[in-house]
């Protein structure tokens, strides 16, 4: 036990002067010889100004050091692509030294041909951004990517693009993508069943892209509207033998029936429609005409019929003169009346070159009809007003 002299002690100041000469002028010595460490997340600061020698010769000998080294930098820099560039390791032997892939219609020799000129030649002399700007100049290619593997192989992927129908270039026939490029016909592409799309016209390659590009997106509403998600989309598409857009305002199909086809005028809107109405009248048009050639859906009052070349209408039927021009829609003939119509050209590719006196035209306007389109848009839960007084059913 402690006792009271030494608590007493114990309690008593240190005597003036103790620290100074004792233990804590020691351990404050022995602190500061000890070397300095910075703390987490202290960064150490150098002062560039201190490091850089005073005198002008520390300072030529610290330059000349500095030169030293990046000479001999640079020097192992250029040894090394001497080497690169010379070394036969790195060179493109032969062709099967370039892989290709995603490639379906192009031919491997169509690809190879852009990288005639990379044979035996250094792998690093290939200028590949270049070499993906060749690949993409051709039709078929989309999109390509060109990649160095070391030593001495080139990687080609494509993407190719998409065919949406087939289009007439000429006396060829060929194919078109959604974009309106032009593509030609692969020889291996005959009676390929994925390719079961109608055929196109109205894009000639004299065309402006812009333009060709404008028409696909006429050509790419109209699939897409009679397409739709019910079961018989497949059926009214593949009753589509050919598409005209050369005017964008009024689409034509020939829709096959009965093992001929109709020429159909669309217009530009309202396709699935129109086309469902074709499809419900066409019986009752062809039991009263049977040589029936074109119907012209784009009116809302009234459907002008076309015979083909040579045929009669029927009595009953109100023929149009042979000289005067179709009414627009504004203008559309009131039911009960007859329209003065010039008949269309029948030649399909052109169905709008040609002269008009080689077909008899027939309007089937009567109050009948007009009731039955009525009734077909009240069913549909739809509404079109008339757009001239004279269309007003009497």
């Amino acid at each position: 036990m402690t006792s009271v002299h030494e608590t007493q002690a114990l309690r008593e100041p240190a005597p003036a002067g103790a620290f100074q000469r004792g233990r804590f002028h020691d351990e404050e010595a022995s602190y500061e010889e000890e070397p300095y460490v910075p703390r987490r997340g202290e960064q150490m600061k150098f002062n560039w100004r201190t490091s850089v020698p005073k005198s002008v010769g520390g300072r030529i000998v610290a330059l000349s050091g500095g030169l030293l080294i990046l000479g001999a930098f640079t020097v192992a820099l250029a040894a090394v692509r001497h080497s690169l560039l010379h070394d036969e390791r790195f060179t493109i032997a032969t062709s099967s030294d370039i892989e290709i892939s995603g490639n379906e219609h192009l031919t491997r020799g169509q690809l190879l041909s852009v990288f005639g000129a990379d044979l035996e030649r250094n792998i690093f002399k290939v200028p590949l951004a270049e070499r993906r700007a060749d690949l993409e100049r051709l039709p078929w290619v989309q999109h390509a990517t060109v990649m160095r593997l070391l030593p001495n192989h080139l990687r080609i992927a494509i993407t190719e693009r998409t065919p949406v129908a087939f289009v007439r270039q000429g006396t060829q026939l060929g194919l078109v993508d959604a974009t309106g490029v032009l593509l030609d016909m692969p020889s291996e592409s005959a009676g390929d069943p994925h390719y079961s799309f109608p055929v196109l016209t109205g894009l000639n390659p004299e065309d402006q892209p812009a333009t060709r590009a404008a028409r696909m997106a006429v050509y790419a509403k109209f699939m897409k509207e009679l397409g739709g998600n019910d079961d018989a989309a497949k059926s009214r598409t593949d009753s589509l033998s050919e598409v005209d857009v050369s005017n964008p305002e009024d689409v034509k199909a020939l829709v096959a029936s009965g093992g001929s086809d109709i020429l159909v005028h669309f217009g530009d809107e309202q396709f699935l429609e129109r086309y469902n109405e074709f499809q419900q009248h066409l019986p009752e048009w062809r039991s009263q005409y049977p040589k029936l050639a074109s119907a012209d859906m784009r009116y809302e009052r009234q459907v002008v019929l076309e015979m083909a070349k040579g045929a009669d209408v029927p009595s009953g039927a109100p023929a149009a003169a042979p000289e005067a021009k179709p009414a627009p829609v504004a203008a559309a003939p009131a039911p009960g009346t007859s329209s003065v119509a010039k008949a269309a050209p029948r030649p399909v590719a052109h169905p709008v070159a040609h002269p008009a006196h080689e077909a008899s035209r027939a309007v089937i306007s009567h109050k009948l009809m007009a009731e039955k389109l009525a009734r077909a848009r009240a069913a549909a839960g739809k509404h079109v007003p008339p757009t001239h007084p004279s269309q007003v059913n009497q």
